[in-house]
């Protein structure tokens, strides 16, 4: 009882924090510039193959489109290509909340949500190991900004939540990890000041990722990013890069996205090489796992693919998923199942994390905070048939869709 009561207290607390920083009337936001919080934290844990994580996530471009930029092309060659990258569900906004979350939880819109504070993230699992971690959002106004920003002077969207992951999580928005979500332009002052942190996630602006624009502008601006730094030695050594997509544009098309990995992690007989095997957004969270020994969540992390530079140094093995790449794919992954975010289809309470799941071979096993939060409702759920387990999460790479959802969910008859 005690536990339980400790547990809705923090809930309760963290969802007063969430809604702290939301205002978005120009005198509120300029207000809380002045005594917004931002820190710069730092760590020197040793990874398997890399020291430093970084992703950068573009918008709304088929695969073909984006592979046939000239900016993005150029990229390629300075790394590998990974040819058979898979977003999980449309539109955007369910894309973000899973690389971090390990689910999507039925997402399938983008509207302004507030994913419950006992869900773990990423985040949990890099700090329960002393990484350090932060995002970089281009046109945020302030570290830890809950709302969403337009140009004041052109009236343009420029920073939005749904396109910031962690922001869309409760328990990453009490004041300490609010002010690891900062504007872009501190990532230039970390970098000067070699206070960059070891996991990142940066997003460009609605304009420089391509959604109110297009893969040439996405493109234009992820090389003039990037070129630089490609020679800094700070930033370059043992980092691994990931530049990727959020989901394709052609909803009907199976849900394909360029991706390329770069940095000085790659090894230099692998650049300008291509990588066929499967990913999807939770191999994000898989490869980091395996690389620095986390953790993990008991969701689709556990079973997703590791990037096989990394693999190859980490025992993990991989699986491949013929549903989405052989000649007649059966799963697109272009729509969500039920879910407590499911707006357009049909809701369903929040999945619970499978506490017994390891990563094969190399058995990484759940965080025990996420046992500690869910493990009660393991042992109430003792009682249910195996035909209808409590918690639908396998160790496998070929996940549900709408098409395909988990055993006793209805099939999404309804487009995302």
């Amino acid at each position: 009882m005690v536990k339980t009561l400790l547990i809705s207290a923090f809930a309760a607390l963290a969802a007063a924090q969430a809604n702290k920083y939301t205002a978005t009337a120009p005198s509120d936001v300029y207000a809380a510039q002045a005594t917004a919080l931002t820190s710069h934290p730092t760590s020197h844990v040793k990874g398997k193959v890399f020291d430093r994580f970084i992703t950068i996530w573009l918008e709304n471009t088929d695969f073909d489109k984006a592979q046939g930029d000239i900016n993005l092309a150029w990229l390629a060659t300075k790394g590998i290509s990974l040819n058979n990258y898979f977003a999980v569900t449309h539109p955007s906004q369910p894309n973000y909340v899973a690389a971090i979350g390990g689910d999507n939880f039925g997402m399938d819109n983008d509207a302004f949500s507030q994913i419950d504070a006992n869900v773990s993230t990423v985040i949990d699992l890099l700090e329960d190991r002393g990484i350090s971690w932060g995002t970089y959002q281009e046109d945020m106004p302030y570290s830890g900004f809950e709302g969403n920003w337009i140009n004041q002077q052109t009236k343009k969207n420029d920073y939005v939540r749904k396109h910031n992951p962690p922001i869309n999580y409760n328990a990453n928005t009490d004041s300490r990890r609010l002010s690891y979500q900062k504007n872009l332009t501190m990532f230039n002052i970390d970098l000067k000041q070699k206070t960059l942190p070891q996991w990142i996630f940066i997003t460009p602006n609605m304009t420089s990722d391509g959604h109110d624009t297009s893969v040439t502008t996405a493109g234009t601006w992820t090389r003039n990013f990037l070129e630089p730094l490609l020679d800094n030695e700070y930033f370059m050594k043992n980092t691994l890069i990931l530049v990727t997509f959020d989901e394709n544009h052609t909803y009907g098309a199976a849900n394909r996205v360029f991706s390329i990995l770069l940095g000085g992690a790659v090894p230099k007989n692998k650049v300008g090489c291509s990588d066929t095997n499967f990913y999807n957004h939770y191999s994000e969270i898989a490869t980091v796992e395996a690389n620095w020994g986390l953790h993990t969540l008991g969701r689709w992390d556990v079973g997703a693919n590791v990037f096989d530079m990394v693999a190859k140094h980490t025992g993990d093995i991989y699986r491949p998923n013929n549903d989405a790449t052989g000649a007649s794919p059966s799963r697109f992954y272009n729509s969500s199942f039920a879910g407590p975010f499911n707006e357009d289809f049909e809701t369903a309470p929040y999945p619970v994390p499978n506490i017994f799941l390891f990563s094969q071979r190399t058995f990484r096993t759940v965080l025990p905070k996420v046992i500690e939060t869910w493990g009660l409702r393991w042992i109430g759920g003792w009682g249910k048939s195996l035909s209808n387990p409590l918690s639908y999460y396998r160790d496998t790479v070929v996940i549900p869709d709408g098409q395909h959802p988990p055993q006793g969910y209805a099939v999404n008859t309804v487009d995302n």
